[in-house]
């Protein structure tokens, strides 16, 4: 291509003079084509704004558990773009599940995927209605969350799985009544006071005032016959007894509080 310099205008102003480097003159007639072209605006590209995060910061919080909304809020970036970012996020989080339901919790030779059965499906729930979720943790676990139907709606267990040593440990109940382990009971504790038989102890700066035992009483049991039975001594501890406890109080298990309708027997379960 031929650059071409202005030379100038001719004598009646409708055409332009040009010259080329070795001297050779051109002339270019100037209509509204041309002005149109000299006077076009020109625009300026629009550069991208440069993510507040790189993808790498993008996916470690994915993978913490911080959903796309959240991330793209943060970052700038759009929904489409996080979404992108996510897929490999997406697959390893499906395959520490996969690899977690294979382990076999603490005090367990039963895998995880198993026990779940085990607990959940004699009592009605579907397979199909559970869902699996997990997210690292900082020391580098992961929290493992299962969701199913209960009688409150939905439940909850949750676990800590380490992936290098294929370990499960549970962190609420619900984990642990999948397990099997024995729940600890639950004591109710106030203003740090310590509490024995309903009596609590004041703190500092509370005007003391005298105890007040209250006796706790349920109706005595009932035989197929009609005889009335008092409840076993044994029962009873010998400080309950002081404070006027004649029965011990009928505490819910555990499938009465998550399905509504007791537990079966081992010997019916073991049948079933």
């Amino acid at each position: 291509m031929t650059e071409l310099r202005v030379v100038g205008k001719s004598e009646d102003g409708d055409n332009l003079e040009l010259a080329d480097s070795e001297g050779n003159k051109f002339t270019v007639r100037v209509n509204d084509s041309l002005k149109a072209v000299i006077n076009e605006r020109r625009l300026a590209s629009v550069a991208e704004p440069t993510p507040q995060f790189s993808i790498k910061e993008i996916q470690s919080r994915l993978r913490a558990g911080e959903s796309y909304a959240e991330v793209s809020r943060i970052s700038g970036l759009s929904l489409e773009k996080i979404e992108r970012y996510a897929s490999p996020i997406m697959q390893e989080r499906a395959w520490i599940i996969e690899q977690a339901e294979k382990a076999s919790p603490k005090g367990s030779s039963m895998p995880l995927s198993e026990l779940v059965i085990h607990r959940l499906a004699p009592r009605g729930v579907n397979m199909n209605q559970i869902s699996w979720s997990t997210w690292r943790l900082d020391d580098g676990t992961w929290n493992l969350v299962l969701s199913y139907p209960s009688s409150e709606g939905h439940s909850e267990a949750t676990w800590t799985f380490d992936s290098n040593k294929r370990t499960l440990s549970s962190k609420d109940d619900g984990a642990r009544w999948i397990n099997g382990e024995e729940i600890p009971a639950k004591q109710a504790q106030r203003n740090d006071r310590m509490s024995d038989h309903g009596v609590l102890f004041p703190v500092e700066g509370e005007q003391l005032q005298p105890p007040r035992l209250v006796a706790v009483r349920t109706d005595p049991l009932v035989d197929e016959s009609g005889v009335i039975e008092e409840s076993p001594a044994k029962e009873i501890t010998p400080d309950a007894k002081k404070d006027g406890v004649t029965r011990r109080i009928s505490i819910p298990s555990w499938d009465d509080i998550m399905f509504g309708k007791s537990k079966k027997r081992d010997g019916e379960e073991e049948e079933n």
